[in-house]
């Protein structure tokens, strides 16, 4: 007898299923069978403490906050770099971009590197 193979089918979100499929003798004329069974949803958000929905909402005012941040400073070195370029200069100084690379790289981490790129870029356009 063949060990019962299962796989989840989720197309949409509402349209989740599991269909088991083997062969044996339990099946007629030793041909294949198959089950549909609805799934259990398993990504939705569990009930928790009530603290939890209150450092949900803190976490997506954080977000707020930074995204408003972002456009404005990607705003600003636009506008720098508009202003440097009308006045002869370079687009960019990369002194600036190397201070501001060490800066993230101090506070956050190894990955303070990363998102200070994506920063600098945003400001800049790429390279």
């Amino acid at each position: 007898m063949t060990p019962r193979r299962s796989r989840t089918a989720t197309g949409f979100p509402d349209r989740a299923w599991t269909v088991s499929i083997g062969t044996g003798p339990d099946t007629a004329r030793g041909g294949r069978w198959w089950t549909r069974r609805r799934a259990r949803r398993r990504d939705r958000p569990t009930a928790g403490p009530p603290e939890i929905s209150s450092m949900r909402r803190r976490i997506d005012e954080i977000d707020a906050t930074i995204i408003g941040l972002w456009q404005e400073r990607a705003g600003l070195s636009r506008q720098i770099g508009r202003m440097r370029l009308a006045s002869g200069g370079t687009r960019l100084v990369l002194s600036r971009e190397q201070e501001i690379l060490a800066r993230f790289r101090d506070g956050i981490g190894d990955e303070g590197t990363q998102l200070a790129l994506l920063v600098l870029r945003a400001g800049r356009g790429p390279l």
